[in-house]
């Protein structure tokens, strides 16, 4: 396959509610498309970059000069290219993992389409559908947190998930559990924002019978992560931790972790997310598909990749009404907890142009 010209577009899409997490509030979730044009058709990609650099080093300028800079000149060079050849192709280039995973992902969606296959069929999907968690972010009090994930538990939400930072943990989580009761699936993301001096904070959780508690330490400390899990009931899950079946099987083995959360943009790209999948089944490990607030095109991509035998928990997939009043594909909608896995050529999604158009604020095109 070759390529002819790969667009780097930039979108802006208002949030239907704030979203507040432990490194900040988002109304507004402005978002990198890559579309790349090849002799066989078309295809897209969705790079998981926040516009600033919280909840990684990369952010969505970073990942626009990477990808018009270093990583489409590559690829528009190659004569022959496969979405399996593109990390070999951008090997040169050092992290930049969720730009990566954009560029990847359009090709791969292109080659698929071309064989009028779907991307859960090429993955390995064993599900029509998937469950659905929903993230609900630190309110202004617990009083609107409780009216929040009441709406999530009436629209059929299988799961919950609650952003916790220190001073907004174990009161709102207990206000949570009391109001809705034990059958609720419930689980915490801190997103790094504890260290071994507020931890206590963490083993208090453990009274709630709580799925598991999700990256409450520094990306890099293992060791804490592996001493809280020695220490309480509840499963410790990583996130922003695990970027490669490399570093997850050493996160296994120093103890630091029973649960994966796998998010595609931070592996690299969906191939490398099968390999994490496969290594975690291999090893006992369940995983679950995390969410960063993604449009339709990552969100289709997402659901398939959590069709996949061994993500064993609901994710963050979500429909696209938690986030978006119109979403720029057709809507993904929930029905009974479930969202159907995409059934159509390549992802199973492609943007409705003008809606596209309306939201765009940038478009940069580069040619062979």
């Amino acid at each position: 396959m070759k390529l002819h010209a790969v667009d780097l577009r930039r979108i802006a899409m208002p949030l239907v509610r704030p979203f507040r997490t432990s490194f900040g509030v988002q109304t507004t979730r402005e978002v990198l498309l890559v579309r790349v044009v090849t002799d066989v058709g078309e295809g897209w990609g969705e790079c998981a970059a926040l516009a600033a650099p919280v909840y990684s080093s990369e952010y969505v300028d970073g990942a626009h000069a990477v990808l018009r800079d270093h990583l489409v000149p590559r690829v528009l060079a190659e004569p022959d290219l496969t979405a399996r050849g593109v990390a070999r192709t951008l090997g040169g280039v050092v992290g930049h993992r969720m730009a990566k995973a954009a560029i990847e992902t359009a090709v791969l969606d292109a080659e698929l389409r071309a064989h009028d296959m779907s991307l859960g069929s090429y993955l390995g999907a064993v599900r029509t559908e998937v469950e659905c968690g929903v993230s609900v972010g630190i309110a202004e009090s617990v009083d609107e947190l409780l009216a929040e994930v009441g709406e999530y538990v009436d629209h059929g939400y299988r799961r919950i998930k609650l952003k916790i930072e220190p001073g907004w943990d174990v009161e709102p989580v207990r206000a949570v559990r009391e109001a809705f009761g034990d059958r609720l699936q419930l689980q915490v993301d801190a997103n790094t924002a504890y260290d071994a001096a507020s931890s206590a904070r963490l083993e208090a959780l453990d009274e709630f019978g709580l799925l598991l508690i999700e990256q409450p330490f520094a990306e890099d400390d293992l060791h804490q992560h592996a001493v809280l899990a020695g220490r309480i009931s509840t499963p410790v899950c990583l996130d922003e931790s695990i970027t490669s079946a490399r570093a997850v099987v050493e996160a296994v083995r120093q103890g630091a972790c029973s649960i994966v959360n796998i998010k595609a943009g931070r592996m690299g790209g969906y191939l490398e997310s099968v390999r994490v999948h496969d290594v975690c089944e291999a090893m006992g490990v369940p995983v679950w598909c995390g969410g960063m607030l993604e449009t339709g095109i990552g969100r289709a991509a997402n659901i398939a990749l959590a069709a996949l035998p061994n993500f064993r928990l609901p994710g963050d997939t979500s429909a696209s009404d938690r986030y978006y009043a119109e979403d720029i594909t057709d809507p993904f909608v929930l029905r009974d907890g479930m969202l159907p896995v995409p059934t159509g050529p390549g992802v199973g999604a492609e943007p409705r142009p003008d809606v596209l158009r309306a939201l765009t604020i940038d478009v940069e095109t580069l040619k062979r």
